[in-house]
């Protein structure tokens, strides 16, 4: 236990000193969304690209890995769908604001899943963390689209278009490049590892800072309905189902650690992104993401001590 609350709390800090930042030195919102960018199209990348074209994919559990965050992702997405009609029915949350509840339920923070893993478990752990970027990201994507096409969206997306969406995520072109350099052993320059290692070392960092730069403190207050839900299902659900997964696949150690850590992160602040693209209900989700934040400072320790 204490070991992980110390490989947390750093995590947690930088999150709490981006959250800082934003309110005393770094106040203009294009200065904060210029480095969310930068992070999501280029120093993410990089990391993703470094450590799966060093890692020995042979020595790590890959498909059981993938497998259980993926059984347990379509899981969780099966109960919110089949809670849909009672959720409407006993608290009136209707098609946009079920939107943030799936999203809030279901997607996953890498940031903060590679940040902790990183610092338990050193490459092996990146290298896991990675592979589960691999397995979850696509199909959050299309998840994610499909159901605010169908509960919020004023009219479906034409297919191609949701398909270019998915095309252009630049984490799932990271981790396509880091693989195939791994697999092929492509021979390259150590200046251009260098390079990438720089990149990917500051990823976490900004990351992290990003991510506390996007907390909203007052949504804290009297959380609703529907945010408790999405809470309780990403925090709680989600690394229970995951783990059980993880142990019926014989996964244990740092393996098993990982796709719990993995399971338990809060849910990725572009989720209220594209909440606000498709019209789903933006300000519930921010309220999910900064709830679920805060109290995973206490559910991640509890989640992964249990499995260590």
């Amino acid at each position: 236990m204490v070991a992980v609350v110390s490989a947390l709390v750093p995590v947690f800090m930088l999150i709490a000193l981006g959250l800082i930042l934003r309110r005393t030195l770094v106040t203009v919102d294009a200065q904060w969304i210029g480095l969310e960018q930068t992070t999501y199209y280029v120093l993410f990348p990089a990391l993703l690209i470094v450590t799966l074209a060093r890692a020995d994919l042979d020595a790590v559990p890959v498909l059981d890995v993938g497998a259980a965050l993926m059984l347990a992702t379509l899981t969780i997405s099966g109960l919110c769908i089949a809670l849909a009609p009672l959720l409407r029915a006993r608290f009136d949350i209707g098609g946009p604001a079920f939107t943030s509840v799936f999203q809030g339920a279901t997607r996953f923070q890498t940031y903060i899943a590679l940040g902790v893993v990183g610092t338990l478990y050193g490459n092996l752990g990146l290298t896991l963390a990675s592979v589960a970027t691999v397995a979850m990201v696509p199909i959050l994507n299309v998840m994610s689209v499909a159901v605010m096409t169908h509960y919020a969206a004023p009219e479906r997306l034409p297919l191609r278009q949701v398909l270019m969406m998915i095309a252009r995520n630049p984490l799932i072109w990271a981790c396509g490049v880091g693989i195939a350099i791994s697999l092929t052993h492509a021979p390259i320059p150590a200046p251009v590892f260098q390079f990438g290692d720089a990149l990917g070392k500051a990823s976490l960092a900004v990351g992290l800072l990003v991510t506390g730069a996007g907390l909203r403190p007052h949504d804290l207050v009297r959380p609703n309905p529907a945010a408790a839900t999405a809470v309780v299902l990403k925090l709680v659900a989600m690394p229970a189902v995951a783990g059980a997964l993880a142990l019926w696949f014989r996964l244990s150690g740092s393996d098993l650690a990982v796709v719990v850590c993995c399971a338990a992160v809060p849910t990725s602040p572009s989720a209220y992104v594209l909440a606000r693209q498709m019209g789903g209900d933006a300000p519930l989700l921010a309220q999910i993401i900064t709830i679920q934040t805060v109290l995973a400072a206490v559910t991640m320790p509890l989640a992964l001590a249990m499995v260590r």
